[in-house]
């Protein structure tokens, strides 16, 4: 009796050894063969795929057996990656292909064929920031709050601004129509496109005493830049400077800490939280410049160019004037490239002052506020090819006026 229940015992308790070996073995097999193709996931996730694959399979067949014009099933599949990352509702997180994520490097590499233009969005509006001096757009007369309505007679608006961009450019000698907004009224200009070297800052000496850098952008020679223009300037005499960060809607962060560096004494540049409160500081070290400084900015100095603005301001290194920023105190991060060499830039924390002050739909408030006159634009409207003179620009003209106040104060000029 005893032998036969423990035959019985021992049946039971090899079913279930088998039983639970077979199961680690088929889980085994099914990690194996998930991280073997570069995957793992948790059931979890796996549930949540196959409701999603199966919905999303749904939604493909009647669209690729019953839509009017048989759709491309590639750019289906792309319609669904971008929508998708477009659902949060962030005009700077998006996903870009292969293609157009090159097409994005080329900003930051600084050479281009196209029209000329640096745009964003305000207001829901794709609206020119800056021409670049001596661009094709320049020539034609396109200047910065022009707001494009139509390219080549299609219309687009603040949703459409990679696919903007990307029809403005194209092979030099060829031509596009951008039609603009300005004052109420529709203008159409017909662009010869040409390549662009995109400037990232001019800069020249004012008069005997004050010096003059206007940055248009952060891209990756923007530091190297800096320090030789400065360089020049100090070698003409240069006491004092105006630093203009008006229409500069921003670009890398590292450049602008760069700078940041040589302008401020040793602390905080900025700091920034992610989602989960972690905060990244970047920080100046003790030797920089001591100079007499004045920063002009408005409603188009955004991102990098608050970052630096702030800073100067938070520290009493420099008066800012103008008119309030923009207000793009978000960081972008790029996740990727992904196996096909797409990416997805995306919004992955926000920044703020030394002093804690957030800039992300705030801006930088100027300490002295001081706005471009109507005969400036004006002139700009009829002489699209000619510098702005100093005595329309009433912020660089108040500039020139506080950094002299400076150097009177601490003695290095005499009047």
């Amino acid at each position: 009796m005893i032998k036969k229940r423990t035959a019985v015992l021992a049946a039971i308790i090899l079913i279930l050894v088998t039983a639970v070996l077979s199961s680690v073995v088929t889980v085994q097999l099914y990690e194996y063969m998930m991280i073997s193709q570069g995957n793992f996931i948790q059931a979890e996730e796996y549930a949540e795929m196959r409701d999603f694959y199966r919905k999303f399979n749904q939604i493909k067949k009647v669209m690729m057996e019953d839509y009017l014009i048989q759709p491309d099933l590639n750019v289906l599949l792309e319609g669904a990656l971008k929508g998708m990352v477009a659902s949060v509702n962030d005009p700077y997180t998006y996903y870009l292909t292969a293609d157009e994520y090159r097409e994005f490097l080329i900003d930051v590499e600084g050479t281009y064929a196209g029209v000329g233009l640096s745009v964003s969005v305000l207001d829901n509006a794709i609206t020119v920031v800056t021409a670049f001096k001596g661009s094709p757009a320049a020539k034609v007369g396109i200047t910065s709050g022009d707001k494009i309505v139509a390219i080549d007679g299609e219309e687009v608006d603040g949703t459409m601004l990679d696919d903007a961009v990307s029809k403005m450019r194209g092979e030099p000698g060829t031509k596009v129509k951008v039609s603009i907004l300005r004052r109420g009224e529709v203008k159409e200009f017909e662009i010869v496109r040409a390549v662009i070297d995109i400037p990232d800052m001019e800069y020249r000496m004012l008069d005997s005493e004050v010096g003059y850098i206007w940055l248009y952008r952060f891209d990756q020679n923007s530091t190297a830049n800096f320090v030789e223009a400065l360089n020049d300037l100090h070698s003409q005499g240069m006491k004092g400077l105006v630093l203009d960060l008006r229409n500069n809607p921003g670009g890398l962060l590292n450049e602008c800490v760069a700078i940041a560096d040589i302008l401020l004494p040793e602390g905080l540049i900025l700091y920034s939280e992610d989602n989960k409160g972690r905060r990244q500081e970047y920080k100046s070290g003790k030797e920089h410049i001591d100079i007499s400084l004045a920063v002009l900015v408005n409603k188009y100095s955004a991102s990098a160019s608050e970052v630096l603005s702030g800073a100067i301001q938070d520290h009493g290194v420099g008066v800012i004037i103008g008119e309030t920023t923009f207000g793009k105190g978000l960081v972008q991060t790029i996740r990727g490239p992904f196996k096909e060499g797409d990416v997805v830039k995306m919004t992955t924390a926000q920044y703020f002052t030394p002093k804690g002050n957030v800039v992300n739909e705030a801006g930088i408030v100027p300490d002295i506020q001081v706005a471009e006159l109507e005969e400036a634009y004006e002139f700009v409207l009829n002489n699209p090819t000619k510098e702005l003179p100093i005595e329309l620009d009433a912020p660089l003209t108040r500039g020139i006026e506080e950094v002299k106040s400076m150097l009177r104060e601490k003695g290095e000029i005499q009047e």
